[in-house]
């Protein structure tokens, strides 16, 4: 992922993605969107019409700012008793050259269970960076202990 480009690059991809809190379903897409940026594992933003909306509650206070995509807001996940604060992320209106995930959704895996087809993702070290670390991704990666100044 060193090879990853700098501005990040988005592309379709027809690989299914799966989203999974406390057992609950939150999201399966049969193709999603993945964001490849130099330095940290993909992020994959799925079109809203994949995803249980009833498990999302909208966190009106949080927003981050990217210098590549522009203002993302923010979602708990709930399934049942369990929350998984500020676990999703979308872009509601983002800059003109990431226009195709417009209103889809992120996770971070580091907060519930997350598939790239069978494949159980692990999680991009770090509360910062919403990566999904799969097989066919190598590091390192930022986002660990010692990482920030890369």
């Amino acid at each position: 992922m060193w090879d990853f480009p700098r501005p990040p690059r988005v592309e379709r991809v027809e690989w299914r993605i799966r989203v999974e809190l406390a057992g609950v379903v939150v999201a399966d897409a049969p193709w999603s969107h993945r964001v490849l940026e130099t330095s940290q594992p993909p992020a994959y933003y799925l079109d809203p019409r994949f995803i249980d909306d009833t498990l999302l509650r909208a966190d009106a206070h949080h927003h981050t700012l990217c210098e590549w995509k522009g203002i993302a807001t923010y979602a708990d996940v709930l399934a049942g008793d369990t929350i998984a604060s500020r676990a999703a992320w979308t872009y509601p209106r983002p800059t003109p050259e990431f226009a195709s995930i417009a209103g889809a959704w992120a996770f971070y895996p580091q907060l519930r269970d997350c598939w790239v087809d069978d494949e159980h993702v692990q999680p991009n070290l770090g509360s910062f960076y919403g990566g999904w670390v799969t097989v066919n991704v190598t590091g390192p990666f930022k986002g660990g202990p010692g990482t920030s100044h890369w």
